[in-house]
């Protein structure tokens, strides 16, 4: 289905062949219609899937016929990275529109607040915030938000997951109670459904099947113990010049900072992005990522949705994802827009069992590899039906229980991801 085929302005259309979109994906072919209906909506999607556009276009049809400079639409995400690719895209998408938007989100200095307090008395049309900073603009008492038209919920789920859900529900009493409302999820979890009958009336459905990794995604898996996982790295990317942009994700920021030390000190063009970094920092890593400069960007999960960087040739999952539908996330970073691209995962011997659930999940069973004999021996694969522990191999590999360094136990997120996103 083609653009041209639903009830959008020319100016509308112009500027989606400006940005370069062809054909609606599946989620826009159903999303866009209902929204231009009128109706509150429930859409069940993953990154990837062009939903930020599903969203955007119907609202900015809207805003082409009723009166500018004051704030009809508030979009609420998780990240502030979230928050600024979002701002991004409507500032491409409304170019010829004459629509202003802002993205309020915590991390910088005073400037930045009186910035954003400007925007938000004067009124722009479009506010994309994170929770907890709106709050503190709403908290000072001069943001008018009595004429929005659409609230706009992206990633719920995440944002559920890192707590919330009652600073939804306290931004959500400063609007009207007469407003088309949208939500936006990639899993329909019941604390989902919850929020939903608090703040959708009579909503339509829709969910679209979590997507299986492309298919121009090179999987595959090394059996790994911890203490050889940095060396399996440098010896995946050495004299690699085909590998031009790698992306590593871990599950801390403390192994952020000790992924990219060690690879710092082997003379790669490395960076980590955590909450240890301000803001404008945080920025020029990332650009300098997207541009070609810095050829390795270590990460938690914060990118692995809702960030858009395209080329990406190599993944590596320092750590197997704790849950499973994070692994398409994060592999969804490379092999966009039908290009190639390689994920590895390295799995431990106390995470198969996890990555078996990952495994069912995109119904494939990946390629799993031994470390080269240079660095040791691997763990054997075998997943206990238990859940609780997997046999070991008995032999002492090299760096065989050592390690301490990058092990973390449990590969969950930090405390500090979590203050992270709640910028």
């Amino acid at each position: 289905m083609t653009f041209d085929e639903f009830d959008l302005s020319d100016d509308l259309l112009d500027a989606i062949d400006y940005m370069g979109f062809e054909k609606a994906t599946p989620i826009q072919e159903q999303a866009i219609p209902a929204i231009l209906h009128g109706e509150d909506l429930i859409a069940c999607a993953q990154t990837g899937t062009g939903k930020t556009a599903a969203f955007l276009l119907p609202v900015l049809e809207f805003m082409q016929h009723r009166e500018k400079h004051e704030t009809s639409v508030l979009i609420i995400v998780p990240t502030r990275e979230l928050a600024i690719q979002i701002d991004q895209q409507v500032q491409g998408l409304s170019y010829t529109l004459e629509i202003t938007s802002i993205p309020i989100y915590g991390g910088g200095d005073g400037d930045d607040w009186g910035q954003q307090k400007n925007a938000l008395t004067k009124g722009a049309d479009i506010v994309v915030a994170t929770p907890g900073k709106l709050i503190s603009h709403l908290n000072m008492g001069y943001v008018k938000f009595d004429k929005v038209e659409h609230l706009i919920l992206d990633e719920a789920d995440r944002m559920l997951d890192i707590g919330f859900h009652d600073d939804i529900l306290k931004i959500i009493s400063y609007l009207p109670k007469n407003r088309q409302s949208l939500m936006f999820s990639a899993t329909m979890a019941p604390k989902i459904r919850e929020l939903t009958k608090k703040i959708l009336k009579d909503p339509k459905e829709i969910n679209i099947a979590m997507s299986k990794p492309a298919e121009g995604v090179l999987q595959a898996a090394y059996l790994v113990y911890d203490a050889q996982k940095v060396k399996l790295i440098n010896h995946l990317i050495a004299d690699k010049p085909e590998y031009q942009s790698i992306l590593i994700f871990c599950s801390t920021k403390k192994k952020v900072s000790e992924i990219e030390k060690t690879l710092k000190n082997k003379k790669y063009v490395v960076k980590g992005i955590s909450s240890d970094l301000e803001q404008s920092k945080r920025e020029e890593v990332l650009l300098n990522f997207k541009s070609r400069k810095t050829r390795v960007l270590v990460a938690t999960d914060v990118l692995s949705r809702g960030i858009d960087i395209k080329e990406i040739n190599l993944i590596i999952n320092f750590d197997v994802p704790q849950d499973a539908e994070d692994y398409v996330h994060r592999v969804g970073r490379t092999a966009r827009a039908d290009a190639t691209g390689v994920a590895l995962t390295f799995i431990n011997e106390d995470d198969m069992f996890r990555f078996h659930r990952i495994e069912q999940l995109i119904e494939k069973e990946v390629l799993k590899l031994k470390v080269p004999a240079d660095i040791g021996e691997s763990p054997e694969w075998k997943v206990s039906d238990n859940r609780r522990s997997y046999s070991r191999n008995k032999g002492k590999g090299k760096g065989q229980g050592k390690g301490k360094k990058y092990r973390d136990g449990k590969g969950g997120k930090s405390r500090g991801d979590h203050k992270y996103n709640k910028n």
